[in-house]
């Protein structure tokens, strides 16, 4: 018997209505649609996903069983435009409603996927994503700057392990839309904001995953432009690490999660500690290795021979010494007497030179009254007075009578005696006639 339509007073068994859904729905059997995978999972061979209208904000969730899933192919993956037959299907007992797919076949690229690809290489044709772009992240940021969703998982993640990687790290955070159409416009806010503050030296952009759908607001033009134009540091932690919106290659770091965001930015505390013990356990190390090599430098320095005795270079020069001494008392000695021998030589040819010496042999000088030497009887006339120089002094005298020369016929024997007075009167004439 068919039952009546439910009323007040006649309601429906909860399994009656389930039924009629379930025969509802198996009449639309099998249909082909086309849309855009915004989600790919895969779990225990099977396949969970998300499939997106084209045009309009509908999306529907499709299961792929592991037998249907060796009949489809293999490169099926996010953001891929494609064709699927599905058929949905009531589960009676759970009261949920899912989309098998018996058949998936690939379109082209999706336009969500091709707008981005578009915009990417525009980005990257002005140096947006050029690496000398990045700038290094301080060492440790007094203030961090936090973009992320109210009470969100990304929010406690990273202030969690921030402060217990140094307590010290203090946040200013600043909420925003993480999924949706506010996400963009609400995004560029909280970064211009945190950028204005000079307190904030580091600014991280969080959101704890989603599917390429839900982070499409991250690859918005408007938000990698203010992230670019930001002079604090940013840090892009979106999604997990499969996920990649443009904010990533335009942050001055990625970080696959806000964990790893926070680990990244703040340094541990207790490894810092233990990094700075290290360093001085080194360098206390290398001090006394030092010290103890000079020690022991100065330990054998102290050992040779001009350290261990002061006296040792006396007592080893000592022979060499006296013999250095006996050659130059030698030499001194020896140089003594042949300049002695020189100057006795040179003294007697001084006094062979000398007139003195040739008066003392027995010459003498005359001179006329003018003074100058008488070399011929006729510079002394008869009666002329003449000065005579010997030996012992001079003594005036008066020429007398000319006597006869050997010009004048006079013998040899005469020549010669004339020749002994006038030596012996004219020294000069002695050397010339010598």
């Amino acid at each position: 018997m068919t039952p009546g339509p439910p009323t007040l007073d006649a309601p429906w068994p909860v399994a009656l209505l389930a039924d009629r859904i379930r025969g509802w729905i198996d009449r639309l059997g099998t249909a082909w649609v086309e849309g855009e995978i915004t989600q790919w999972g895969v779990s225990g061979g099977n396949v969970y996903g998300k499939l997106k209208d084209l045009r309009e904000d509908a999306t529907i969730s499709f299961t792929i069983w592991s037998s249907v899933r060796a009949r489809i192919p293999a490169d099926l993956k996010q953001g891929d435009r494609v064709i699927a037959a599905v058929k949905p299907n009531y589960w009676v007992k759970g009261g949920s409603l899912t989309m098998q797919v018996s058949d998936m076949r690939h379109v082209g690229l999706g336009d969500l996927l091709e707008r981005l690809e578009r915009l990417r290489a525009q980005l990257t044709a002005e140096g947006l994503f050029a690496a000398d772009r990045k700038r290094r992240l301080p060492f440790l940021p007094h203030t961090i700057g936090l973009v992320t969703g109210k009470d969100s998982d990304a929010e406690k993640d990273v202030l969690r392990n921030a402060q217990l990687r140094w307590p010290a790290v203090r946040f200013r955070v600043v909420h925003a839309a993480v999924q949706g159409d506010r996400t963009p416009t609400e995004v560029v806010a909280a970064i211009r904001t945190l950028d204005a503050d000079p307190d904030v030296e580091v600014i991280i952009v969080a959101r704890g995953g989603g599917d390429f759908q839900n982070l499409l607001g991250f690859s918005d033009e408007r938000v990698v432009r203010a992230a670019a134009e930001a002079r604090t540091p940013i840090v892009s932690a979106i999604g997990h690490e499969a996920d990649r919106p443009l904010l990533d290659d335009v942050a001055d770091l990625r970080a696959s999660t806000p964990t790893d965001a926070a680990k990244r930015v703040v340094p541990d505390v207790a490894e810092e500690l233990a990094r700075v013990q290290q360093a001085r356990s080194r360098i206390g190390m290398r001090l006394t290795h030092l010290l103890n090599h000079e020690i022991d430098r100065i330990g054998h320095l102290r050992t040779r021979p001009a350290l261990a005795s002061s006296g040792w270079i006396i007592d080893s020069r000592a022979q060499e010494l006296t013999r250095q001494v006996a050659r130059g008392a030698e030499l001194v000695e020896r140089l003594a007497d042949r300049e002695t021998t020189r100057i006795a030589n040179l003294r007697g040819r001084l006094r062979a030179l000398s007139p003195q010496g040739t008066l003392d042999r027995g010459y003498a000088i005359v001179q006329n009254a003018a003074g100058h030497v008488v070399g011929t009887p006729g510079e002394a006339p008869e009666g002329a007075v003449v000065r005579v120089t010997v030996a012992g002094g001079a003594f005036a005298a008066t020429a007398g009578e000319r006597l006869a020369s050997p010009a004048t016929g006079g013998s040899a024997d005469r020549a010669d005696e004339d020749r002994t007075d006038r030596t012996r009167t004219d020294p000069a004439a002695a050397q010339r006639d010598k």
